[in-house]
């Protein structure tokens, strides 16, 4: 048995010769191969394109970094990035916040409910973006309905702002959230063993704390990924914060549509999407310093 492994580790079973492979190489065997056609995908329409805009950035319309010193000569654009992470962080707080115990009450309730419930999120998840946010602009406006059942109860007596303020960009960009915040948390959820909270309260733990102690780490991979799903993703809305907010609520994404289908800066334009690209990696990596996101998003050990 040793001879055997000594001689598979030199390239050699049984006397027949092998040739060396690198380790791991064997998962790329038979089926692995199927995986090259989305690798050359993922080049063509990912990879590609990315390192297309860099060089856009570096060359229109001349060689050099005149695009990014336009960025940081005007104050308007560091504002706008620095704006977009902000209300990209309070859509997240708040998503995580209304997602995490919505998710939880999905493995409490029984499977009629579950499917109610599961239903909820999904039919906002399925229906396009712009539709649910130009719904809302109409549900949110001076003379909409929100606006007129406060003042036909008498509750107040001018109808609230929600439109063109933060409050309507944050409202819109959290209910386009929540279901890619939900679904990772409720399967996260789903397979913790509801054991370890009974075994922790027959030790004399109360149901709070157990839950706290036990049931919260356990769901911290979901929560990772809805936080991460969430953040990412928000930072490149276009559409919900073009509609529902103002000019002080300004987001990245509005700039460079701006820049790119008013103006023709396709060069400064591709600054600003690398700059955007650039810095929610930089932030990434030191999340990564403090949070094992492997260990949370792949669930190792």
């Amino acid at each position: 048995m040793t001879s055997a492994t000594a001689d598979s580790s030199a390239g050699r079973v049984r006397g027949r010769p092998r040739p060396l492979r690198p380790p791991g190489w064997t998962r790329f065997d038979g089926w692995g191969v199927l995986v090259l056609p989305l690798l050359v995908f993922l080049v063509l329409v990912f990879v590609v394109p990315l390192v297309f805009m860099l060089s856009r950035s570096l060359t229109d319309p001349s060689v050099g970094l005149q695009n990014y010193r336009d960025v940081f000569a005007n104050a308007v654009y560091p504002r706008v990035l620095g704006n977009t992470f902000l209300i990209a962080a309070i859509v997240t707080v708040v998503t995580l916040a209304l997602a995490y115990p919505y998710a939880y009450l999905m493995t409490l309730v029984g499977p009629g409910w579950r499917m109610v419930m599961m239903g909820l999120v999904l039919v906002p998840f399925w229906t396009s973006i712009l539709v649910r946010s130009f719904a809302l602009v109409l549900f949110l406006r001076d003379t909409g309905a929100f606006n007129s059942t406060l003042q036909s109860l008498d509750l107040v007596d001018q109808p609230v702002p929600l439109i063109r303020t933060l409050t309507g960009v944050v409202f819109g960009m959290v209910q386009v959230a929540l279901p890619f915040a939900v679904l990772p948390i409720y399967a996260t959820m789903q397979g913790i063993d509801r054991r370890l909270l009974q075994a922790a309260e027959s030790l004399g733990d109360r149901p709070a704390g157990a839950f706290w102690r036990i049931f919260v780490p356990l769901s911290a991979p979901g929560v990772a990924a809805a936080v991460l799903l969430t953040f990412v993703q928000a930072l490149g809305y276009y559409i919900t914060p073009a509609l529902l907010g103002g000019p002080k609520n300004t987001m990245i994404g509005e700039l460079i549509v701006q820049q790119v289908s008013t103006v023709l800066r396709f060069g400064f334009a591709a600054a600003l999407a690398t700059l955007l690209l650039l810095t929610t990696l930089l932030l990434l990596v030191v999340a990564g310093r403090f949070v094992d996101l492997q260990k949370h998003l792949m669930r190792q050990p």
